[in-house]
């Protein structure tokens, strides 16, 4: 198999793409890089006060994707993943902002929660390294975040996303691009502030290797060297000589540093401070500088999904084991669901979803039901009493690897919405195709509600073309009356909701 996925790594200084050709020959798959492209934004730049992105900066944003839509344009939707991080969690005007963005791009764009960005750039860097069990410490300084994350192989096992990040702190500590000591001691203060939070569980993770990922680690690993001031990587004491260097000048263009790429000039001030505060406050020696970096994970997260080996399905079989879900109760349940949902003779097929979750056609609701289904009694474990709010919960609130999240946020809905009484104003489902999946969820909970094993289907369920019709075998319902009960009572629920189905008995 020899085919192109794309990333798109919507980060808070620079907007990445990245092609790869994907190659699976005798069950062993690589990415070969086919294209590139790269250009600074500065997003973070452009949050105001308030976390509200200006124009000037959305502006920007849009140029730059209408740029990567073209190069994107014949790509199938699912060969393409575009992830945004820390300026679009942040940005309060984001609903504003996503449809602009997506419209500009050509495909939906995930806001990915820190953790999910951390153990993303793990896996790129670990797919750019030699394979080692060894374990290994990354740092990726962006725009406005930084992510530690500790692993061996392709595994983290510790992941953090820090709210620091070399735009944001250039912006709030060297204005007009002055560097002083009181400015530069106040930088440090502020990332070590942060760092020193988790420093502790990090040094005592026993990695042997420090690795530096992306714009920052990448411009000092440069830096350093050519300038005379490392004799190659990062360097405690290089890091010392750089600021003292930076210090004498009062401007990153007065230092006259050598191999200092123009787009990071405005922004290498804050991002030495807060290398130097996790250099001090993890008691780092030395760094090396990797290749990877986020947009080369989201290309390997999408070609396992090609190659069955979503990290969806792993996380969703960790969180069953994590909640002691009754494994037999919940896969009768999901195989009833995906079995009315696949009898429909019309599925809708809804557009993208909003805020970026891929929920554009029936195979992707399919999976959707699927892992709501395994998962829908995971509040179980927390209390019976209102278990589905519990496990709306976990879905909405808990780090779930591989899962956007907007599509944790719909899972939770319909998590929330599959029992007990539903009333429109309480879901928020972004299409009448989520609402279908929500009525084969709630018809195989309620024909599992003794929880064993039917000796045959009882009841089909047809449509949406013309609505919804459930026909049911009346010889089976007059043995079950409770059963019986709970149809009429999820009719006429329906009916108030104003989505009814027909209910029709048969002999």
């Amino acid at each position: 198999m020899n085919q192109l996925l794309a990333a798109v790594d919507l980060g808070s200084n620079s907007f990445r793409l990245a092609v790869g050709r994907l190659n699976t020959t005798d069950g062993l798959t690589q990415l070969y890089p086919v294209d590139r492209m790269k250009e600074t934004v500065r997003l973070a730049a452009g949050l105001d006060g308030n976390n509200r992105l200006d124009e000037a900066a959305i502006e920007r944003a849009v140029s730059v994707l209408e740029r990567f839509g073209e190069r994107l344009r014949s790509f199938e939707p699912q060969r393409v993943r575009a992830v945004a991080t820390q300026t679009f969690r942040l940005a309060s005007n984001i609903d504003e902002v996503l449809p602009r963005a997506e419209a500009a791009l050509g495909f939906p764009i995930e806001i990915i929660s820190g953790r999910e960005e951390a153990r993303l750039i793990y896996q790129g860097v670990a797919h750019s390294l030699p394979l080692s069990g060894e374990k290994r410490l990354v740092v990726d300084i962006g725009g406005a975040s930084t992510e530690l994350i500790v692993g061996s192989g392709f595994d983290s096992e510790l992941r953090t996303s820090l709210p620091i990040g070399c735009v944001t702190l250039s912006r709030r500590f060297f204005a007009q691009g002055r560097i002083t000591s009181d400015r530069m001691k106040r930088a440090e203060l502020a990332a070590r502030q942060q760092i020193e939070t988790i420093a502790q569980r990090y040094r005592l993770a026993e990695w042997r290797f420090a690795y530096g990922s992306s714009g920052t680690a990448k411009a000092l690993a440069a830096i350093l060297p050519a300038t005379g001031l490392s004799s190659g990587g990062i360097t405690r004491n290089g890091l010392q000589r750089l600021r003292h260097r930076l210090l004498r000048a009062g401007t990153v263009e007065a230092a006259a540093l050598q191999d200092l790429k123009e787009s990071r000039v405005a922004v290498l001030p804050g991002g030495l401070a807060i290398m130097r505060a996790i250099f001090d406050e993890l008691d780092i020696d030395l760094m090396h500088a990797a290749d990877g970096a986020l947009r080369v994970g989201v290309l390997y997260d999408l070609a396992g999904r090609d190659a069955e080996q979503d990290m969806r399905e792993a996380t969703v079989q960790k969180f069953m084991r994590r909640y002691e879900v009754d494994r037999e109760q919940a896969e009768r349940v999901r195989d009833t669901a995906l079995a009315l949902y696949r009898s429909l003779d019309d599925v809708e097929n809804p557009a993208a979803a909003p805020n970026g979750s891929h929920q554009g056609d029936s195979s992707d609701l399919e999976q959707m039901l699927s892992w709501v289904a395994l998962l829908h009694e995971a509040g179980l474990s927390i209390a019976h009493a209102n278990y589905h709010r519990h496990t709306a919960y976990i879905l909405d609130q808990a780090d779930m690897p591989g899962f956007s999240r907007p599509e944790q946020a719909v899972m939770a809905q319909l998590a929330l919405g599959h029992y007990g009484m539903v009333w429109r104003k309480s879901l928020q489902l972004p299409s009448e195709a989520h609402w279908t999946v929500l009525l084969c969820l709630r018809l195989a909970v309620l024909l599992y509600r003794r929880r064993v094993p039917l000796p045959h289907m009882p009841l089909t369920l047809s449509g949406p073309s013309g609505g919804h019709v459930v026909v049911v075998d009346a010889h089976w319902l007059d043995d079950h009356p409770l059963t019986h009960h709970n149809l009429k009572a999820e009719a006429d629920m329906w009916r108030r909701l104003g989505r009814p189905f027909n209910l029709r008995l048969e002999r």
